[in-house]
């Protein structure tokens, strides 16, 4: 027996846990790496609201990161893909304020506070953690929100197998990028991180089939 989103692209065994319920609920495209990636895919988070609507969701593809102080960041190789559906401004689901337009910034900062949370610098104290990673979250939103500035550059990578240029930038503990696939239903901006494996080599492509990703 198979579970199917509303939109009817994804389909997974009906025992894979409740960790999919958020994914079968977007009414919009997962994106994750192509076929071209072979190696294990995750399933991570997606954030729905009280009110059941989906506003983003990461897909996680090779080993699973961990931010123990003695990991040697070099070691971990892994690539997170970002999805956040094309959304203009529009009236909170309460009807009490005005939501922002969800735009590749929006990817960027995704994506750019998710490398963080799985980052932990060698030889950090513990208690000093949660100040530094306060600090980062604080930069990265910064540069989210300045993809025109010194800091990023473009590379061209594939969608569903058309060129697409991306916002990118490293750093030492990782890199960053994001994109947009157009504002159309289908629309989505998309962001992804990683270290250990080259941002150059990778493609995205939709999800066809969410049981290709563990739970």
């Amino acid at each position: 027996m198979e579970t199917k989103s509303r939109a009817g692209a994804h389909a997974v065994p009906a025992d894979a846990g409740e960790k999919v319920d958020g994914y079968l609920m977007a009414d919009f495209p997962w994106y994750g790496l192509d076929e071209a990636f072979t190696g294990p895919r995750r399933l991570m988070h997606a954030g729905v609201t009280p009110q059941g609507t989906v506003e983003h969701g990461s897909l996680a593809h090779g080993e699973e990161p961990t931010i123990r102080v003695e990991t040697v960041p070099d070691a971990e190789r892994f690539a997170v893909v970002v999805t956040v559906p094309c959304r203009p401004v529009r009236r909170s689901e309460d009807g009490t304020g005005v939501l922002e337009a969800t735009s590749v910034s929006s990817a960027a900062w995704l994506a750019g506070s998710g490398l963080l949370n799985c980052t932990w610098p060698v030889q950090m104290e513990r208690a000093l953690r949660q100040d530094w990673l306060d600090q980062q979250t604080m930069i990265a939103w910064e540069l989210a929100d300045d993809l025109t500035g010194e800091a990023w550059t473009e590379l061209t990578l594939p969608v569903d197998g058309v060129p697409t240029p991306f916002h990118y930038r490293e750093s030492e503990y990782g890199w960053v990028l994001a994109g947009s696939t157009g504002d159309g239903p289908e629309g989505v901006h998309i962001g992804a991180y990683g270290r250990g494996m080259s941002a150059y080599g990778l493609g995205f492509a939709v999800v066809k089939d969410l049981s290709t990703y563990e739970g």
